[in-house]
């Protein structure tokens, strides 16, 4: 819970565009982008990314790829480099695969992450924070957020994403809701499926 509180003590610092360096060897059509949870571990996250990529690989008829957003996602809440290393990722494919589209996924402090990459306000002013430029942004096909605190603090994405973007929290999760059950907050398998059919509804 310290990190809800933490996500809303923020302040807006849009410093550099980060220089594309080049991260595909081959252009998928879709390239899914996971920030994971504080302290999740596996390759996109074994809560919500690994479990996820498979369900969107299952429904999307298109070649995918995926990367791990490259951030502490510890309790230092570090949602500015998680921003800086998504905004570059995503324009180093951009110039890699001039033709690829973005799936943005983010669970827990990881959906903080990618709202801040988005400029939603209340995190708009996070140190560091780097923010997706128009041409990025209209790259991103679908946006999925799983256990997002800022859904409990009433906050969304800004409105141009609005229609790309899926938010699910699952009943009693304490972290995006009034739940006050925190297993809760690790329950999010039977989100998947409605997950990849936005997603799908949307590539």
């Amino acid at each position: 819970m310290a990190w809800v509180f933490a996500a809303m003590l923020m302040v807006v610092s849009l410093f550099y565009y980060p220089a594309p360096q080049a991260h595909a060897n081959w252009c998928a059509d879709v390239d899914v982008v996971v920030a994971r949870g504080t302290g999740e571990p596996g390759w996109l996250g074994d809560v919500v990314g690994n479990q996820l990529y498979g369900m969107l690989q299952d429904r999307l008829p298109v070649s995918m790829s995926a990367y791990p957003v490259a951030y502490p996602a510890d309790y230092s809440f570090n949602i500015g480099a998680g921003s800086a290393n998504l905004v570059g990722h995503l324009a180093a494919q951009a110039a890699a695969c001039p033709d690829q589209r973005f799936v943005l996924v983010g669970y827990s402090q990881g959906a903080a992450v990618v709202h801040a990459a988005l400029g939603t306000g209340a995190v708009s002013w996070y140190p560091g924070r780097v923010q997706l430029p128009g041409e990025l942004g209209d790259r991103v096909a679908a946006i999925l957020l799983f256990g997002d605190a800022m859904q409990a603090a009433g906050q969304s994405v800004p409105g141009w994403y609005a229609g790309r973007t899926g938010s699910w929290c699952t009943g009693g999760d304490p972290i995006c809701g009034a739940g006050v059950n925190a297993a809760a907050h690790v329950s999010y398998g039977g989100s998947f499926v409605a997950a990849a059919n936005f997603a799908a509804d949307r590539i």
